[in-house]
């Protein structure tokens, strides 16, 4: 053995033990790649929907569409209590926290009510009486949560008997739990948490505990509960383990033993949500009674009432990645304690997993160094493949979960690491290795600069922009008053709230011009609907200033209100990388990017802060938009007719809008005619002006004198008749 070869030898070894090192640490993103790699095994092959006796009473749409938003009044909880233990459920858990009195109870309505006699009061029915009475000698089970207030705990409702070594803390702790009103506490058969996954960060649902501690007693879930109250059990028995204090092993609740993990947690093994586990709530609480076919789902059925309504925020991911309501997971858990299906991974799991990382990991690092690297890759791919067969057929079979990703992924990156060493190190043909390793270099980030030059090439393409600038209106004046670090504070202030409606709306932030914003929209990928979607940019920004002068966020005081332009038109124009050879900017150039700068600059002749073009005019014909005129722009030699947007398409079909359109169309009217008195139609359209946004009075105040605006357009430049500004309605040409 040569001295290169002891070298590689001794650090395959090394990245051998650290890598069996990490595993024994079990960090959080090997846990997190463990159950995904789990979870695609259930998508495989997930357990199939069984008709086991378990039914969802769902708080659905149209549940909650025929009797009201919930919380619905106890009295028809009570109602549904009733109606299920009459046709016979074996058990009726709630997913559902009952932690204040009722609202909608006729005495709590009229205890608000001054001057009303307290002896009423007591003859007024109560719903927190009524559900309390409903559920009193019934097979009723009430959840409770955790809370992070209070030392409030429930009452435990059944006994537990314990084998083996202590195990009181092994399951998740119980600080505090939601409060039950005292009545509902005492009459419930069984009380259960209906927490999920406690102290998980992790949205999906793959393992629910079905027992939490206090240190002194054990409180079981819903699931559990309505299982126990099922059967007519009064006790669980708890197995731990017989050397190891707090580690469960398995739970027997009356004729069912649950395997659990040594947190008391069960593997769910999920089932494909289907619409046989659910029964709407209405049928149940229909008014002509119940029909034979839902009483007869019922009859003999451990029973869950929960919600499937997204608006109640009760929805869980599970590990086939749908989106469920929370109530089915407590349901699943008992189908598969009745199935008997049971997914585990057994103590012996982990060490199996490090035992095989470092025998087949220093197996690699020895043939790799004195057989061949050829040699070592054959049997790490004979590794891979019976890792994987062998934990397929595990948890195919026998529903037991081993990770075969661990052991392949150690053994791969320590075959790259000593395959590496030997090419590098022990043989001696260095340059025939380097060219090798050359081939498997090609897919780099130089290799792409190389060859594909044309990506970083000066030059652009011609595209329809929707393009954007803004600009604050008294700069120069403010920031004379200002010091230097005011006005980078008051810039980075406004300028971070006003680009931000750019990036929320899709568009592209070319770049800051001391206290103005140029943007685009359309490029450099295509952008569906980017007239509408700029506008909802500039109507956003509007808003958010608007806001801001409020919140005198600027610290201006309030007397003070800080100002916008905003110009936006729709044309063609050059966009991509320009600059220098050594540095450029991707950026867009030509004609629509200049109007759309002029027609910012007439924002402050016009006296109103967003003016759209002709051309967005024209593709925006539901937005609320008002003519304001054909101005010249700076270097162009013909004018261009301009619109003040007033709001979007919600504006624009109101009929506050309308109606000020249409007085505004008479006051365009008068203005184009001279003979025609233009104070009555301006009065009436100032009046109705002041429903809408701040800057419309003064867009009034100044269009008398703006009257040449619209008298001096040629007629071919008319918007759709859809804006109601066609000459045949009194809107002048342009």
């Amino acid at each position: 053995m040569t001295r290169a070869q002891q070298i590689g030898i001794v650090i395959g070894l090394i990245i051998v033990a650290a890598f069996a090192f990490l595993r024994i640490s079990d960090p959080p993103l090997l846990r997190q790649i463990r159950d995904i790699t789990f979870d695609e095994y259930q998508r495989i092959s997930p357990r199939a929907f069984e008709n086991v006796p378990v039914r969802v009473i769902d708080i659905d749409e149209a549940s909650l569409k025929e009797f009201g938003q919930w919380p619905w009044p106890r009295d028809r909880l009570a109602l549904l209590v009733q109606r299920l233990s009459d046709m016979g459920a074996a058990a009726i858990a709630f997913d559902v926290l009952f932690a204040e009195s009722d609202r909608l109870s006729p005495r709590s309505i009229m205890r608000d009510v001054a001057g009303v006699d307290p002896s009423l009061l007591r003859q007024l029915p109560d719903n927190d009486e009524l559900f309390a009475d409903a559920i009193a000698n019934r097979p009723v089970v009430l959840g409770f949560g955790l809370s992070n207030d209070g030392d409030y705990h429930p009452p435990v409702k059944a006994g537990f008997a314990f084998t083996g070594e202590s195990v009181i803390n092994a399951p998740p702790r119980l600080d505090a739990a939601t409060p039950i009103r005292p009545q509902l506490q005492i009459n419930a058969a069984g009380l259960g948490h209906i927490s999920l996954n406690p102290g998980n960060s992790s949205t999906v649902v793959r393992r629910v505990p079905l027992f939490l501690t206090d240190g002194t007693h054990f409180y079981p879930n819903l699931a559990m509960e309505a299982l126990r109250v099922a059967q007519g059990a009064s006790t669980y028995v708890v197995a731990g383990a017989p050397d190891v204090a707090d580690t469960l092993t398995s739970v027997k609740v009356g004729d069912f033993v649950v395997p659990v993990t040594a947190t008391g947690e069960l593997w769910i093994y999920t089932s494909p949500d289907v619409a046989e586990r659910y029964i709407s709530a209405g049928k149940v609480l229909a008014a002509d009674g119940v029909s034979p076919e839902v009483a007869a789902a019922i009859q003999g059925n451990i029973v869950f009432v929960g919600t499937s309504s997204a608006g109640l925020q009760d929805i869980r991911t599970t590990a086939l990645g749908q989106n469920v309501p929370g109530v089915s997971m407590h349901a699943q858990t008992v189908e598969q304690i009745l199935s008997g299906r049971f997914l585990s991974r057994p103590d012996w799991a982990d060490g199996m997993e490090i035992l095989s990382i470092a025998v087949v990991g220093t197996s690699i690092v020895i043939l790799t160094t004195f057989v061949s690297p050829a040699a070592a890759l054959t049997c790490g791919l004979v590794v891979t493949v019976l890792a994987l067969a062998v934990s397929w057929l595990a948890f195919s079979h026998w529903g037991l979960l081993f990770d075969p990703l661990a052991p392949i992924v150690a053994c791969t990156i320590t075959h790259f690491a000593a395959t590496s060493f030997r090419f590098l190190v022990i043989d001696r043909e260095r340059r025939e290795v380097r060219r090798a390793f050359g081939q498997y270099l090609s897919p780099s980030l130089l290799y792409r600069i190389e060859h594909n030059r044309d990506a970083l090439r000066l030059g652009g393409d011609d595209r329809e922009l929707t393009v954007m600038f803004v600009d604050v209106r008294g700069f120069t004046a403010l920031s004379e008053n200002l010091q230097p670090a005011e006005v980078v504070r008051f810039l980075n202030t406004l300028l971070d709230a006003l680009s931000s409606h750019v990036v929320a709306n899709e568009g592209t932030l070319d770049k800051f011009i001391g206290d103005s914003i140029m943007a685009f929209w359309n490029a450099p990928v295509d952008v569906a609907d980017h007239t509408a979607k700029a506008m909802r940019a500039a109507l956003g920004m509007r808003e958010t200033l608007a806001k801001l002068n409020a919140a005198d966020a600027f610290g201006f005081g309030r007397d003070y209100q800080v100002g916008i332009g905003i110009g936006i038109h729709t044309g063609l124009a050059c966009v991509g990388n320009m600059g220098a050879q050594s540095r450029f900017n991707y950026s867009a150039v030509g004609d629509a990017v200049n109007v759309a700068a002029r027609i910012e600059s007439c924002c402050k002749e016009v006296g109103f802060d967003i003016l759209v073009s002709e051309t967005m005019a024209a593709a925006l014909p539901d937005f609320a938009l008002l003519d304001a005129g054909a101005l010249g722009l700076k270097g162009k030699s013909s004018r261009a007719r301009l619109y003040a947007a007033v709001g979007d398409r919600t504006v624009g079909q109101s009929p506050e809008f309308l109606a000020l359109r249409e007085a505004h169309i008479d006051l365009i009217e008068a203005l184009r005619d001279r003979t025609i008195d233009s104070r009555k139609p301006l009065a009436r359209v100032r009046q109705r002006a002041q429903a809408f946004t701040a800057a419309l009075p003064e867009f009034y105040r100044r269009i008398v004198r703006r009257a040449d605006h619209f008298r001096e357009a040629p007629t071919e430049s008319r918007v759709k008749p859809q804006m109601g500004l066609t000459s045949d309605q009194g809107s002048a040409p342009v």
